[in-house]
């Protein structure tokens, strides 16, 4: 087993409730072996300008119910996508000898990144390329990596949509009203779906299944036939109208470090479409609501596990993997088998829920 003596933690991509949990749990596992914790900065911005706090139990006491990341975050990408022979391929460019060089010279063991597919995507390619010692905690509201029943951050978001669709459902009655609810969720569909059949939802589109308004509209008149005055159409920000030919609805010109299409006006799209056949809508957009806010009991469960987790595969000299729970178990799966299936799409599973139930 390799002797750890520093163990260092970065946060990338967009935050969540359930990540200032982890780093407790990864800076009071790694004190009981007496490693330092030193944390980077804003994601891969800190190693690549070397900018580190030392994390010590005193300096994460208190912050296990807090939201966000105390070492803040960034979409920072340390590599350049190009085209090459027909496909997409990662370059890298100075940064990462700058990433190595700052590693090196903070004497860095293991580093553990907490993210999203595009954070661990950079620790695949270190690890892969340049031998970096990484251990991956998957961290994404949207779910989306493949390798991992949960992710963390998710099950805090699902909180916050279904409260809001809770809330939104006497609105909608009171006024006889449709209402579209914008929720996050580029390429894979879990919030909407999930959120919608925990909330209520009366139908639900997520990016997985195309979906056309005459559709919506005909989910919508079902209801009014039954008596039923009111609906709530939960869309996931990545949902695909084959009006459009089943594209997304994204935001001109604005991409990415990592290459990704802002997206952004489904829901007003859609309510659009709906009040050109004479249906009376209201949008609500939950946007960065669903990333804020104090972390579930399960998130920081998952948080903790996931943290003491990371520290203990390091211990084993168990690198290039990513700490993932199936069923109730915490395992460790290789990076190179993750991320290639990433993102991960809704389970069919739920789909089914949904239909078994009457949700369009």
């Amino acid at each position: 087993m390799p002797e750890l003596k520093r163990i260092g933690i970065l946060t990338g991509g967009g935050d969540s409730a359930g990540i200032n949990a982890c780093l407790r749990a990864i800076v009071r596992r790694a004190h009981k072996e007496g490693i330092e914790v030193l944390g980077f900065r804003d994601g891969w911005r800190g190693p690549i300008e070397d900018d580190a706090v030392p994390l010590t139990p005193d300096s994460v006491s208190g912050i296990l119910p807090q939201g966000g990341t105390i070492l803040g975050t960034s979409r920072t990408n340390p590599f350049r996508k190009v085209q090459k022979d027909g496909g997409t391929v990662w370059e890298p460019t100075e940064r990462v000898d700058r990433i190595l060089q700052n590693l090196n010279k903070r004497g860095i063991d293991a580093l553990i990144p907490i993210g999203g597919d595009d954070t661990l995507g950079v620790a695949w390619r270190l690890y892969e390329n340049y031998g970096v010692k990484v251990v991956g905690i998957p961290q994404t509201i949207d779910n989306d990596v493949a390798g991992t029943d949960y992710c963390l951050g998710f099950h805090s978001a699902l909180a916050v949509v279904t409260e809001a669709l809770d809330r939104l459902h006497t609105t909608a009655q009171s006024h006889h009203r449709v209402f579209v609810v914008e929720v996050m969720g580029r390429d894979s569909g879990w919030i909407a779906l999930l959120g919608g059949i925990a909330g209520g939802g009366d139908v639900i589109l997520v990016p997985e299944e195309p979906f056309s308004v005459d559709e919506v509209v005909k989910g919508i008149q079902a209801r009014l036939a039954r008596g039923r005055t009111f609906s709530i159409i939960v869309v996931a920000e990545g949902a695909r109208p084959v009006e459009l030919g089943g594209k997304q609805v994204a935001q001109a010109g604005k991409v990415d470090a990592f290459g990704h299409v802002q997206l952004g006006g489904i829901g007003y799209w859609l309510a659009d479409r709906l009040a050109e056949r004479g249906m009376e809508c209201r949008v609500v957009v939950l946007g960065h609501l669903q990333r804020g806010g104090i972390a579930t009991p399960f998130d920081r469960l998952l948080a903790t596990r996931f943290g003491v987790a990371a520290v203990e595969f390091a211990l084993a000299g168990r690198f290039g993997v990513m700490v993932g729970l199936h069923g109730h178990e915490i395992v460790a799966i290789p990076l190179r088998e993750a991320l290639p299936q990433s993102p991960k799409p809704v389970d069919p599973v739920f789909l089914e829920l949904a239909r078994a139930i009457g949700v369009r």
